[in-house]
């Protein structure tokens, strides 16, 4: 990431800490910096001596990169002098064109902007608003800044094409720290090499031309394998500054867990920013009011061996700040209109860090149990707008998905009528994320159940509903009038148990051939049922962050059951038929027979998804089918015919490696290599 940093010398109208006028914007980033400290008389006598503050890029007076010797030098004499005058123009005029070495942005790389303000706000988040109109190549939009503690606001932007790039920054209200800057950056595209060592760098993701799956800006397919690490904010996913490879433990850093996962070819995190009325308090983990409405206070994971609330707070402390304004709850459930920046700085890092290592996190702003309280003592749906657009506005730069809310169920939570209130006005007052971010939720039972067709939704999911029967929401999304790319977001958790209530009876211990073929059902069943963006994988210790000492599975344990290596098998099952995995039609009903009565399980289904022009088939069968057959292949054809091991990714022949099609169009499949799951490709060969 590059920061420009808007750094200003005081106004002589003020003494105030903060108070600016004159600004110089410079790009910051791995190059060298050249640093100027303003006389001493410009100094702001408010601000503390430089030893005694924090030492960050945004607090340095003059940071200059790029342009000529000459006219690096001439803006330092200018500072020196302590010229009141804007010097961008005049840096930018020097770095034209860039010389040998200079800086430039790549496109998809996220910028800063750090802006600080004059007047001193009561309230900043709930006060203050700052933008920069953007221009470049096929853009012209209006990106939206956030505050971020003190008097600094910044703006998170990035160019979508190489090129020139130009912003000026306003505000609301007016301030001259925050209006009327403005300046230019060159982008420039990333070399085939660099695409290679990080695929993100071939831009956001967006739908493939069909609206069934998922590709990058520049047309590469995405195809997402995911992992489900909610309380990744918190400090149970510890922070190492680091970068020593630590095994996986009880010492493993965030570092250690992403490395891990990038080796198993995941590509994806699940994670909720925040978790604002979570804590280990010596409360219970539920706690509703004794109201009419008995409203729901917290709904949270519990903290093993203290019958109490998961922590969730890291380094900056919790989310929001205390007291709040529930009454007789005010230490539990916080003022949700007076945010802590602090929290989510060190959010920052890990969702950087994820786009290093090449993972696209989607993140949810909260879970739905804090929605009944903030509805009740908090304008609604004002005050929960606000709090998504924050989140949103942060991570706009990143390459994400982003989520309203963490919808896992619909009980003690507002309905999703009122989270579409909250999500409209977000999207009236400032628009969708403008650099084309993914909206989505985990959602129960689906996205499309929940808010309908041609919503604020860009991405549907569907979540928390485990067994074989719920696969067919991925198959109504996929037949709906307007698709949208789909996925499973909270399927079959590996090793389920969720010690809150009496337990889950229709899964297996985790690390046992038995869980590992319920988590493939889930990831091969969703996905030929029409989850073609991919699949998300979950497990128990994991999604909860379990790392106490009393948790029956810790966290490091479950990171290593056999169940997630075998995730990448399904990109390999997917790929084995190229780009033409994007082009299947989910249809169970071409393989006969396909279902046994039992609905709440993960044996004895199967299923499959045909191309339009019927040249290739993909299959499953959960154990327990019995020998089937294939319809709708092309009349009297010979198929290349391979069975898929889904533990291991090999393939073998089916009966030779070639079946022939009757003049019906049916082909009739041989016994199953095995009394366990198979998968089936079927491709053709000639008519």
């Amino acid at each position: 990431m590059n920061r420009l940093f808007i750094v200003s010398k005081p106004s002589t109208r003020s003494t105030r800490r903060n108070s600016l006028s004159a600004t110089t914007a410079v790009v910051a980033g791995s190059a060298t910096f050249a640093s100027v400290a303003l006389p001493a008389s410009a100094r702001n006598p408010a601000m503390p001596p430089r030893a005694s503050r924090r030492s960050t890029r945004a607090e340095l007076d003059v940071l200059v990169v790029g342009g000529s010797p000459a006219g690096i030098g001439a803006a330092l004499s200018a500072a020196r002098a302590g010229a009141n005058t804007l010097l961008l123009a005049f840096l930018l005029a020097a770095a034209a064109p860039l010389a040998p070495g200079a800086m430039a942005a790549h496109v998809w790389e996220k910028q800063e902007l750090t802006f600080t303000a004059v007047r001193t706000f009561t309230n900043a988040y709930t006060e203050a608003v700052v933008w920069v109109d953007l221009e470049g190549p096929n853009f012209k939009k209006r990106v939206y800044g956030f505050w971020d503690g003190g008097h600094t606001f910044r703006v998170r932007l990035l160019a979508t094409e190489p090129g020139t790039w130009t912003w000026r920054s306003g505000s609301s209200p007016a301030d001259a720290g925050l209006a009327e800057k403005s300046g230019s950056f060159e982008a420039i595209t990333w070399g085939e090499a660099e695409k290679q060592a990080n695929p993100l760098r071939r831009g956001f993701l967006r739908p493939t031309a069909n609206h069934h799956a998922l590709e990058h800006a520049d047309g590469t397919p995405f195809f997402a394998l995911g992992d489900t690490w909610w309380p990744l904010g918190a400090n149970r996913f510890r922070w190492y500054d680091d970068d020593q490879e630590r095994p996986i433990g009880p010492m493993a850093g965030f570092k250690d867990y992403v490395r891990y996962r990038k080796a198993q070819g995941y590509n994806w995190i699940n994670m909720i920013a925040a978790f604002p009325n979570w804590m280990t308090d010596g409360q219970p983990w539920h706690v509703v009011m004794n109201d009419p409405a008995r409203t729901t206070v917290r709904s949270a994971w519990l903290e093993f061996g203290a019958n109490s609330a998961k922590n969730m707070d890291n380094e900056g402390g919790r989310p929001f700040l205390f007291p709040g304004k529930v009454p007789g709850y005010e230490n539990m459930f916080p003022d949700v209109d007076r945010i802590n920046p602090a929290y989510f700085r060190y959010v920052d890092r890990k969702v950087d860090y994820l786009n290093e290592q090449g993972f696209v996190p989607l993140i949810e702003v909260a879970r739905r149990d804090a929605s009944l309280c903030w509805k009740k003592y908090y304008p609604w749906p004002d005050s929960y707008a606000r709090f998504i657009q924050y989140i949103w506005s942060r991570y706009q730069a990143n390459n994400t998905v982003l989520s309203p809310v963490h919808l896992d169920i619909l009980s003690e939570s507002v309905s999703p009528g009122d989270y579409l209130a909250a999500i409209r006005m977000v999207l009236e007052q400032s628009g969708p994320p403008p650099f084309g971010t993914l909206l989505s939720a985990n959602s129960n039972p689906s996205t499309l159940e929940n808010w309908g067709e041609d919503s604020w939704v860009t991405l549907h999911q569907t979540g928390n509903l485990r067994e074989h029967n719920n696969y067919w929401y991925l198959t109504e999304i996929y037949q709906s009038p307007h698709p949208r790319p789909a996925l499973n977001g909270e399927p079959y958790y590996s090793g389920y148990a969720d010690a809150r209530w009496v337990g889950y009876k229709y899964g297996a211990p985790g690390g046992t051939e038995k869980d590992d073929q319920f988590v493939r059902s889930a990831m091969y069943g969703c996905f030929l049922s029409g989850g073609l963006a991919g699949h998300v994988y979950g497990a128990e210790g994991i999604w909860g962050g379990d790392i106490e000492a009393e948790s029956p599975i810790k966290m490091w344990d479950a990171f290593q059951w056999s169940s997630a290596r075998q995730m990448q098998n399904l990109r390999t099952f997917a790929f084995s038929i190229g780009k033409r995995y994007q082009e299947l039609v989910p249809d169970t009903d071409l393989v006969s027979p396909n279902k046994t009565p039992i609905l709440r399980s993960y044996g004895g289904w199967a299923y499959c998804a045909r191309t339009p022009d019927k040249e290739i088939f993909l299959l499953y069968f959960e154990p327990g089918c019995p020998r089937s057959q294939v319809r709708g292949a092309k009349l009297e054809s010979l198929y290349r015919a391979e069975w898929f091991d889904p533990r291991t990714a090999a393939w073998r022949d089916v009966d030779g490696g070639a079946l022939r099609s009757s003049p019906i169009g049916i082909i009739m499949l041989p016994d199953f290599p095995g009394d366990t799951d198979w998968g089936l490709r079927l491709s053709l060969q000639a008519r």
